[in-house]
């Protein structure tokens, strides 16, 4: 049988928690649900390979869900924010 692969990027923390619940009840017969664990290397590292910025997100197949692409801090977006300059 045929598969989609599923994988839930999480910290654990309770917004990760409801994604992962989220997935669970949509998925079907055809999911395969895999929690990577943010605290340890190799989900790091997967996590790098797919373009994941924050937590939660959602990969389907190799790719992220576009709910979870461009998302978390960006240089560019800080600065102009105000990092890095000084109040006069």
């Amino acid at each position: 049988m045929t598969t989609r692969k599923i994988e839930i990027f999480s910290a654990g923390c309770p917004l990760c928690k409801e994604t992962e619940e989220l997935v669970n009840a949509l998925a079907c017969s055809s999911c395969n649900i895999n929690v990577v664990d943010m605290h340890g290397a190799p989900g790091i590292s997967r996590a790098k390979e797919l373009g994941v910025h924050s937590v939660p997100a959602v990969a389907v197949d190799g790719k992220l869900a576009d709910c979870c692409t461009g998302r978390g801090p960006e240089k560019t977006r800080l600065m102009a924010a105000g990092i890095g300059q000084p109040l006069s």
